[in-house]
């Protein structure tokens, strides 16, 4: 395989890799709560899920090694139980997310089975694809990524062109913000740690050698990654705000049904009766795809940490998938509320690692990743807390924070703490 292929079908395999249930559900509705703001709103949803996941992939290009890579300059311990805490998430939160939205919007409304059924088979043949190391990363490039991005085209195309353009009202005060953190329920940047370091081991098992032809390998996938993310994600917010005069969502309903109803509408009246199939198919193949790089980089970074075993491996994938069965069997909506509070604090950890892991090795020093990772930490707990009971931190002043409000108060102070690190340099004893 020649270069320029092998570099597309790496970049395949990373869009496949990165677009799941929550690529696909929460772009058409956030486009349609913001009605003529759909453009700001896009903008605020690119920075964490398009332009800092591809920093992660960027980040990877660089190490060229496992997640553990990413946080070791602030302690061996840190690293370790960071790693553990991104992977048990994303095994028990995105991961099964994948199977209940296969279930709720491509199988169910077809066959009316149980979603036990439908998780087993899923997670069944999730496994087959995890125990078949090797060709997961050509398997997903060269055939199923490219069936998916080509019904995404279609229903984006027809979808646009067949609209009357009679947007809603926008229901957001802070449209930029509003796309931010709405970007953080795609779980893109952990899916950036979790899946570049899938590729690499791929990249390697295909006999790759060289880490300047590997690197510059992984950093042209990733940035046409990056192009097909935002591109998709452009056009399916854009649709679901141009339908937004067109389709009555039921407010009485449940998250995901107001996604999966909003989804469903904007194929059938673009694609007619046969949008209804064509999006079957393509929540399943994008669920899917997904849902093989999060078991197989769990798999990969147990088996490192047992020296390589692969009996490690198949027995993470054999626990990664039963787990997927048991929690795949709860709707979308509930395991996006579990999914939040453990997003309100790992994510800026995740966003900060990611950064650090891609500015100069100079800028980003062991004393500074400490600094600013605590620092990160700190300023998140309001909003986890507030996450877990929003009652919690009644009578406490928090205004003082800046951007607080918008729960990005751990922004401003960890890059002031980036700066000053970095200006008091070898100036200040390692306190940390």
């Amino acid at each position: 395989m020649n270069k320029t292929k092998e570099t597309l079908v790496t970049a395949f395999a990373l869009f496949s890799l990165f677009f799941g249930a929550g690529n696909l559900l929460l772009p058409p509705l956030l486009g349609y709560n913001s009605g003529e703001d759909w453009f700001w709103v896009t903008v605020g949803f690119m920075v964490t899920a398009v332009v800092i996941p591809i920093l992660g992939i960027l980040a990877h290009a660089k190490r060229q090694g496992t997640m553990y890579d990413f946080g070791k300059k602030v302690s061996p311990a840190f690293s370790t139980i960071y790693c553990i805490i991104v992977y048990l998430i994303s095994v028990t939160i995105p991961s099964p997310r994948t199977a209940s939205a296969t279930h709720e919007i491509a199988i169910h409304p077809s066959f009316g089975t149980s979603p036990l059924l439908t998780s087993s088979i899923y997670f069944t043949l999730v496994l087959v694809f995890v125990l078949n190391r090797s060709k997961i990363l050509s398997f997903i490039g060269k055939f199923l990524t490219p069936i998916i991005v080509l019904m995404l085209i279609a229903v984006i195309t027809i979808g646009l062109f067949s609209s009357d353009g009679l947007m809603n009202t926008s229901t957001f005060k802070t449209p930029i913000v509003s796309g931010i953190l709405e970007g953080y329920q795609t779980f893109d940047a952990i899916g950036a740690v979790v899946v570049g370091a899938v590729v690499i081991i791929s990249l390697n098992l295909r006999g790759h050698t060289s880490f300047e032809a590997k690197k510059e390998m992984i950093r042209k996938s990733g940035f046409i990654a990056g192009i097909g993310l935002l591109l998709i994600y452009a056009g399916l917010i854009s649709v679901g705000s141009f339908y937004g005069g067109n389709i009555e969502i039921d407010n009485t309903l449940s998250g995901d049904m107001q996604r999966a109803n909003l989804l469903r509408g904007i194929s059938i009246s673009s694609l007619g009766t046969f949008g209804n199939k064509i999006l079957s198919i393509l929540i399943a193949l994008a669920c899917f795809t997904t849902a093989v790089g999060i078991v197989t980089g769990t798999a990969d970074y147990v088996k490192q940490l047992f020296n390589g075993s692969q009996k490690a491996y198949i027995i993470t994938g054999v626990v990664a998938s039963c787990v997927g069965v048991l929690i795949g069997q709860l709707d979308f909506h509930s395991i996006i509320i579990i999914a939040i509070p453990a997003l309100m604090i790992i994510y800026p950890i995740t966003i900060i690692l990611i950064l650090l892991n891609v500015v100069p090795d100079r800028y980003a020093s062991p004393k500074v990743f400490k600094a600013v990772v605590i620092t990160t930490i700190i300023f998140s707990l309001p909003d986890f807390l507030g996450s877990i009971n929003p009652h919690i931190l009644d009578g406490i002043n928090l205004s003082w924070i800046p951007l607080s409000q918008f729960s990005l108060g751990w922004v401003l102070p960890t890059l002031v703490v980036f700066v000053v690190s970095n200006l008091l340099g070898g100036k200040i004893k390692e306190h940390f």
